[in-house]
């Protein structure tokens, strides 16, 4: 239910504030005052899409924000898939910038617009005087029919198997298709496994066998240039090593001669140490080259296969063969056992199938049983607002398995004596109209867990004890879900346990619109007002309170 909702900077409203309560709330107000500006500034919080013009003062910042009770809805899961935190006390805010810029948050967290609307169906139906579209939809009639016959449950179960049926189905489907793909290459790709598995490749080994061949071709060399640097650190007459040794000697001399000294005969001693063993290691390194032809033939000759498969698969690594590699084995393994995975994913398909066609015939047979006291129902209610010879059918024909079972269901329906019912789709709009869409939410108003609900001047078209019997239907709905009403009528204003008037006010420069709770006696007033005019009489106060008190 909706606790509270604020309204900022949007068209006629510079600021208001709304705290329903969970019953019956009544709008009531002068023609123009803006009660149908509040259903726009809710619809934003639901998703519309908005701009710039809804803004009051154009410099300024448009906020609306909902507070709402949402532990009765089960909402967990939408939440969850939305990534969203969920909270018993959900808030909603809609901001629309000056520069046209409009963001969404649920809980503080930034959303889609679709996302509000996802959230949105769950927590307010906003039923006004010319909606008709929702109500001729199938998806939506049949939606009526699962709530009035207690299928909801079921209707999820089956939406759920039959997705994981065509999902099974698209599985095996595909396996086929890449089955005969796998058959026709399956001699060629064996082939090319044969041909990557025997090299046996090991990652980073095409750089490794690079670097070897590079020593390899150039051994002669690299052992000659080796050599004389050896000969230049290590020759007995002319090396650099025993030539050293003097300065060596030297220094150790100075030491004795202060800290300074010392110093430079460390320093040195350090240097003539690393001097020698880099000389062991040239050594060591010069030993290590050898010429190998043989050797340098099988590098040579690895590499070259390498270069040739990576031209061959359009790749430039060995890391990338190796991943072809596993991708071929893949493809082998799948086409030396595609009967084996075909007959699996057929089976699982076909069982998925039968599970889904079962609870499909329950599905179909329990809505069916309720077709008949579901139009008889609303022909009832009907009758009582006034329309005694309103007729209401369904229509059902019988389909193959589909996303909602085994039947369509067609609403049909007739205002009046001696016409034909026709599609919901098809009949105009209006009062009439407008009474069938409320009968039908008064009737399931006890089978499932509704959303707020707003009607706006749902009462267009009637009058008297008509309009009583609708006040009282609206009474008895908000014991258990909370209703919101803009009316013009006293007969339906009389009834709300909460009253709110909308007026404009002219005090500044500008007209804006604003909306007070009404106290038992300011309630009174604004009925006799609605009854007598700006001025009622006192037969208008007396009728005021007697609307009241039945």
């Amino acid at each position: 239910m909706l606790n509270r909702l604020t309204i900022q900077n949007y068209a006629l409203i510079r600021s208001l504030e709304m705290t329903p309560t969970k019953g019956l709330n009544i709008i009531t107000g002068e023609t123009g005052a803006g009660k149908s500006i509040m259903l726009g500034a809710v619809g934003l919080l639901l998703g519309n899409r908005a701009d710039t013009k809804v803004l009051l003062e154009e410099d300024t910042k448009c906020i609306i924000e909902g507070t709402f009770s949402i532990s009765a809805y089960n909402l967990h899961s939408l939440f969850k898939e939305e990534d969203l935190d969920y909270d018993t006390e959900t808030v909603i805010r809609r901001e629309i910038a000056p520069s046209g810029k409009s963001r969404a948050f649920v809980n503080d967290t930034p959303v889609t617009l679709d996302t509000l609307k996802k959230l949105g169906q769950y927590l307010m139906d906003v039923h006004s005087q010319n909606e008709t579209l929702q109500l001729g939809a199938s998806d939506f009639q049949l939606g009526l029919i699962d709530a009035f016959s207690g299928a909801q449950k079921i209707a999820e179960t089956y939406t759920g198997l039959f997705k994981a049926f065509k999902e099974k189905e698209r599985h095996y489907r595909q396996l086929v298709l890449e089955g005969d793909s796998l058959q026709k290459d399956a001699d060629y790709n064996a082939f090319l496994l044969d041909e990557l598995a025997k090299l046996d490749l090991e990652a980073e080994e095409q750089e490794h066998l690079e670097e070897e061949l590079k020593v390899l071709e150039n051994a002669e060399d690299i052992k000659q240039k080796l050599n004389e640097a050896l000969g230049a650190l290590n020759d007995m007459e002319y090396g650099a090593l025993d030539k050293l040794q003097l300065v060596r000697g030297n220094l150790k001399q100075l030491a004795g001669f202060g800290a300074e000294f010392e110093k430079l005969e460390e320093h040195f001693e350090h240097a003539f140490i690393e001097l020698k063993e880099l000389a062991r290691d040239i050594e060591n390194e010069e030993g290590s080259v050898e010429v190998d032809f043989e050797r340098t033939e099988q590098v040579q000759q690895r590499l070259s296969t390498i270069y040739q498969l990576q031209k061959k698969h359009n790749v430039n690594s060995v890391e990338a063969l190796i991943e072809i590699q596993k991708e071929l084995e893949e493809k082998n393994f799948a086409a030396d056992h595609l009967e084996e995975a075909l007959e699996k994913a057929k089976s699982e398909m076909e069982d998925t199938e039968r599970q889904a066609l079962e609870l499909a015939k329950q599905l179909s047979e329990k809505r069916i049983h309720a077709t008949e006291p579901f139009s008889s129902a609303i022909q009832a209610l009907l009758a009582s607002l006034g329309m005694p010879d309103a007729t209401l059918q369904i229509q059902t024909q019988h389909k193959p398995l589909g996303p909602n079972g085994l039947d369509d269901f067609t609403i049909m329906f007739s205002a009046n004596k001696g016409l034909q019912p026709q599609p919901l789709k098809q009949v105009a709009s209006g009062g009439e109209f407008s009474r069938l869409m409320f009968c039908i939410k008064y009737l399931l108003a006890d089978k499932t867990a509704l959303p707020t609900i707003v009607f706006d001047e749902i009462d267009t078209g009637i009058s008297g004890e008509i309009a009583l019997k609708m006040g009282d239907m609206m009474r008895l709905m908000a014991q258990n879900h909370q209703v919101i009403a803009i009316s013009h009528l006293p007969q339906i204003a009389a009834k709300g346990e909460t009253h709110y008037f909308v007026y404009k006010d002219n005090a500044s420069d500008r007209a804006i619109s604003s909306i007070r709770k009404l106290t038992g006696e300011q309630s009174t007033e604004a009925i006799a007002k609605m009854i007598g005019g700006d001025n009622p009489s006192e037969s208008a106060y007396v009728s005021a309170k007697e609307l009241m008190s039945l």
